[in-house]
């Protein structure tokens, strides 16, 4: 057996790493809840790139689902190269990042703290200047990350927004759902993806849709299709996917489809039924008729099934990437820890 990229390796030390979280971070997350629930912020405001940020699109529609908030994305150069005064007063900035080391994130942080937000902080790297640089810092807790392709950290992100907001609402069953999310995640590592991708290997481009819940793992497979394998892969709401991009699917046209058992279910179906009938190949995490089937961890809460969804799909795309003649682990043009102003 060849030996794991270390892509692979980290990705399947997710179990542990949410388990770390809980263990070192549990008590600053309720204490936050608390802070939270007295200030009572109106808005929240995210800070991220990359993976990053594809954490904090899951966390938007967390938020957004189960407190009634708006959730904006604020991209950097609003300060770094915009220098425009943010009007924050009483809001809750949250900034996610790996490395903490990005100019234009630490600019836009000091600006927002300036304005008169709570800035909470979900970093990896605690030695980072990020992570001296806001109201509350909670750290990630992934541990090393050596490989190219954000894996666990990405992971862990999106579980530190699922804690935020179980100790925010203060919900029995959310926080029932934060303390299954390890073992659900080690269940992930079992569910093999692997044949279903092999189909990706000699193609050249195909979408990745979901919706709601969803969306911000649809945008971190499609990433990852581009960094490790270089397949040209967008990833779409399924109910954004119709106004427009829907006229490149034919016949054979590939398609991740990713589900999870909430409000959006019926018409997620409704869209991958459509593709089918258009004759494209579509992979589904929900046994739809003419689909082939993704494995998934039955009966997970619709909160957590993305993140288990996320970490078996890494499981198997670094295969892909190999049957391309690519390293998953050193994708060219890129590096660790990128800085941008």
């Amino acid at each position: 057996m060849s030996k794991l990229p270390q892509m692979a390796v980290e990705a399947a030390e997710s179990g542990a790493a949410a388990r770390r979280q809980i263990a070192r971070c549990g008590a600053g997350f309720a204490q936050l809840g608390e802070a939270l629930r007295k200030l009572q912020p109106k808005l929240v405001v995210t800070c991220a790139r990359g993976s990053s940020d594809h954490a904090a699109y899951y966390g938007k529609y967390l938020i957004e689902t189960q407190l009634g908030l708006p959730v904006a994305s604020i991209g950097p150069s609003i300060a770094s190269l915009y220098d425009t005064k943010l009007h924050l007063e009483g809001a809750l900035f949250v900034v996610v990042s790996q490395s903490g080391r990005s100019p234009d994130l630490l600019r836009l942080v000091a600006s927002a703290r300036a304005s008169g937000a709570l800035v909470v902080g979900f970093v990896n790297d605690e030695t980072s200047p990020l992570a001296t640089s806001c109201d509350y810092f909670l750290p990630l807790c992934a541990g090393p990350e050596i490989s190219v392709a954000a894996t666990k950290s990405y992971l862990m992100s999106a579980f530190a927004f699922l804690q935020l907001v179980a100790h925010w609402k203060n919900d029995r069953a959310l926080l029932h759902t934060v303390t299954a999310t390890p073992q659900a995640l080690d269940d992930a590592t079992r569910c093999d993806w692997s044949d279903a991708l092999a189909r990706l290997n000699m193609t050249t481009g195909l979408y990745v849709i979901a919706r709601g819940l969803g969306n911000g793992a649809a945008l971190e497979m499609a990433l990852k299709c581009k960094e490790t394998s270089r397949l040209h892969a967008e990833a779409f709401s399924a109910a954004e996917v119709i106004h427009g991009p829907l006229a490149l699917v034919g016949p054979e046209f590939p398609v991740i489809a990713l589900t999870q058992n909430d409000a959006t279910l019926d018409a997620n179906r409704a869209v991958i039924e459509r593709m089918v009938a258009l004759g494209a190949t579509v992979l589904s995490t929900d046994p739809v008729a003419g689909t082939i089937g993704l494995p998934v961890v039955p009966d997970l809460p619709p909160e957590i099934a993305p993140l288990g969804q996320v970490l078996s799909f890494y499981l198997a795309i670094h295969k892909v990437a190999q049957a391309r003649g690519l390293n998953p682990d050193v994708p060219p043009n890129l590096k660790k820890v990128t800085e941008t102003v």
